[in-house]
């Protein structure tokens, strides 16, 4: 279990975390979101010993971190897959680290062999692929077989097969009653993975929940209706005391009706329906809703202003 109370990192002027109060409990797989800039990195890191809170706890199975005898079997964690010297192979990397926490030889070749690199395991890091620095970081985490795993992106640079195996991981891991505790941009594979959620913006907490009711809260569910006799379809609505919002593409959404029901009146007042359909609100929805005013860094659309030469040098025009 990981517990973090009034949690706060100040770098001089900026506020990077702010008073963050939150526990990742064993059994689940608990997702960490936040936009750029949100503060989850600083917060691992501070999880981890190697950034000093400015005010505020957090404790590792009621223990800090830097007290932990042999810290890799008490918590496992993927911060940054290309921390491992470029010279030294998968092999003697991952042994550097079974020597350094009392963690036995036979334990090396379990891990790479479950990450899928015992055939490169005498292979330099330098010159493995960005998937492959992944699955090297994963072998790290999970070396020390500890009851807390900790995830910074870990489908960075994995092809389909290994985001669904990390995935299948994660899941295995917390099944087994352990704390495993994940941040990812990827909202579609963050909705197949978590069970709860913990959601940071601009160093503050934003929500501490459950994936569905994360979801049903910050999100809309609709039915979308799609009809060749558009204004017959509206006026039975309208008689029904359904409000539908035609959209721009000639559709209408209906908020608060089931989709059985709007196809029964359709039906009974002889209205043909192309379209029926429940649209289900998602996790990206959600989390763009509910972080809207979080966000510290905002792309701009429309077409860029075009580039003129001027003079020795280039200038916007």
């Amino acid at each position: 279990m990981i517990e973090l109370e009034g949690l706060t990192k100040r770098y001089g002027e900026k506020v990077a975390v702010r008073d963050l109060t939150f526990t990742v409990r064993p059994g689940i797989v608990t997702g960490f979101l936040g936009p750029n800039g949100a503060g989850k990195s600083t917060t691992m890191r501070m999880i981890l010993g190697l950034d000093h809170p400015t005010a505020g706890d957090v404790r590792i199975d009621g223990t800090h971190y830097d007290r932990l005898q042999d810290p890799l079997t008490y918590i496992g964690a993927l911060l940054e897959a290309k921390g491992v010297h470029p010279g030294r192979s998968a092999y003697n990397h991952l042994l550097c680290l079974a020597q350094s926490n009392g963690i036995p030889e036979r334990r090396v070749h379990e891990v790479l062999d479950a990450v899928g690199l015992t055939a490169v395991a005498r292979k330099k890091a330098k010159g493995f692929s960005l998937g492959m620095g992944q699955r090297l970081g994963i072998a790290a985490a999970l070396l020390g077989d500890p009851r807390i795993m900790m995830f910074d992106e870990p489908v960075n640079g994995l092809d389909p097969e290994g985001i669904h195996w990390i995935r299948t991981l994660m899941k295995s891991l917390a099944a087994q009653g352990r704390t495993v505790f994940v941040s990812s941009h990827l909202m579609s594979e963050m909705a197949l993975t978590a069970e709860h959620l913990v959601v940071i913006g601009q160093g503050r907490l934003l929500a501490d929940t459950s994936m569905a009711d994360f979801i049903a809260r910050n999100s809309r569910s609709y039915v979308r209706v799609r009809s060749p006799q558009r204004e017959l379809l509206l006026d039975v609505l309208h008689q029904a005391g359904i409000t539908a919002v035609e959209s721009g593409d000639g559709t209408l959404e209906v908020d608060g009706w089931e989709a059985e029901r709007i196809g029964e009146l359709a039906a009974r007042e002889q209205v043909v329906l192309h379209e029926l359909s429940p649209q289900r609100a998602s996790l990206e929805e959600a989390f763009m809703r509910l972080t809207a005013e979080s966000v510290e860094y905002h792309a701009h659309t429309g077409t860029p202003a075009p580039v003129q030469a001027w003079g020795d040098g280039w200038k916007r025009g």
